[in-house]
């Protein structure tokens, strides 16, 4: 069965998916956006377990159960911070995508939802990030794994457009 690329417009932590992907902050415990609005919705006991984890660097994820979401796993991946471009972020964005899907696999997990990831607070341009986000979900979905399904999660219209444009083209070239 070939891997099934999705974007949606909507808020993650209401999603029938084996597991989220948290945007979260290096010391994975909560914040602003969608971070803040995943600890509150999962409920206390997921701070409890991410701060036993001691954190994440960035460029990695960590895993955890979901507590009190629809969703059985949290994936915490830490994007790097938006410094012009010129500090190897696309590598390290990169790199927490792949990392996630690793994760994912390795739980038996066959659907996964991912945020715009870096977008926020860490002001990764919206448009550059999901180059990256779909490119490492594509380069992940050729090798075996157990993610059959990824939904790209948008907030604002504007992402939802962007993810919908590129994911048509990967759609067109075959992936």
């Amino acid at each position: 069965m070939a891997l099934q690329l999705h974007a949606i417009r909507g808020d993650i932590t209401t999603l029938s998916v084996d597991a989220i992907v948290n945007a979260a902050n290096s010391a994975l415990c909560g914040g602003g956006g969608v971070d803040g609005a995943i600890h509150e919705a999962a409920g206390p006991e997921l701070l409890a377990e991410c701060r036993a984890l001691g954190g994440c660097p960035p460029g990695e994820a960590r895993i955890t159960a979901g507590f009190r979401l629809r969703a059985k796993y949290v994936i915490h991946a830490v994007g790097p911070v938006w410094r012009g471009g010129q500090a190897d972020e696309s590598a390290v964005l990169a790199a927490c995508y792949r990392r996630s899907l690793e994760l994912a696999a390795e739980h038996g997990v066959a659907s996964i939802a991912f945020p715009c990831i870096s977008t926020g607070a860490y002001r990764y341009p919206n448009d550059l990030a999901a180059s990256v986000a779909v490119a490492a979900v594509n380069e992940v979905s050729r090798d075996q794994t157990s993610v059959r399904d990824v939904t790209f999660c948008c907030f604002s219209e504007r992402d939802l457009s962007i993810y919908r444009r590129l994911l048509h083209s990967v759609n067109a070239q075959g992936r």
